[in-house]
């Protein structure tokens, strides 16, 4: 009798952290809250962050891509709770020429992130890092998370605050349409 009662007790905790995480994202999983702005904006000039090894990054270096750039930390919880389908969602558009960078504002850095991937099973996204929170400030980041979607042009196209189910075929078709065209093709010579 103990056994089955904590079972069901298991059972209802997944129940309710599935609902509070679809409550949260809300049931078109975000998408509502997607702000587009169809004309493009520009965004800051010279904004740098970090790759993991604390090399300086610039967006300039994925020029010609469609990017998603998430602002997040690891002790916040609608950031943790989005992060696994932010993971999948890199899988799914990375082959179309569509990054998505994570940018943790976690001042630890990759000794911060890198376990935390480990822990939750992230392996698609790469660690970049914004511990001072510069290019979040530049942005007019509000709060965590925030996500800004920026086309091959590098302009500045939606931003989405709060969490989102990234992985919901809804919001990856607003990417792809939002991004604008088709993945850059290399020529052999």
């Amino acid at each position: 009798m103990r056994r089955r009662g904590l079972l069901t007790l298991g059972a209802s905790l997944a129940t309710g952290i599935a609902a509070r995480q679809a409550l949260a994202a809300g049931a078109d999983g975000g998408l509502s809250r997607l702000r587009e702005t169809p004309a493009g904006k520009p965004i800051p000039e010279n904004l740098v962050f970090l790759d993991a090894e604390g090399r300086e990054t610039r967006f300039d270096a994925f020029r010609g891509r469609g990017l998603v750039v998430n602002f997040w930390a690891t002790w916040c919880p609608p950031c943790v709770a989005e992060m696994p389908a932010l993971d999948r969602a890199h899988a799914a558009l990375a082959r179309e020429g569509i990054e998505i960078l994570a940018l943790s504002s976690d001042r630890g850095g990759k000794a911060q992130v890198e376990p935390f991937y480990q822990r939750t099973g992230v392996k698609n996204l790469a660690i970049w890092l914004d511990p001072r929170g510069a290019a979040g400030r530049a942005f007019g980041v509000r709060g965590l998370p925030t996500t800004i979607i920026l086309d091959r042009t590098g302009q500045e196209v939606a931003r989405l605050e709060g969490e989102a189910d990234w992985d919901r075929p809804e919001l990856l078709a607003a990417i792809r349409r939002l991004v604008r065209g088709p993945a850059p093709t290399t020529t052999q010579s």
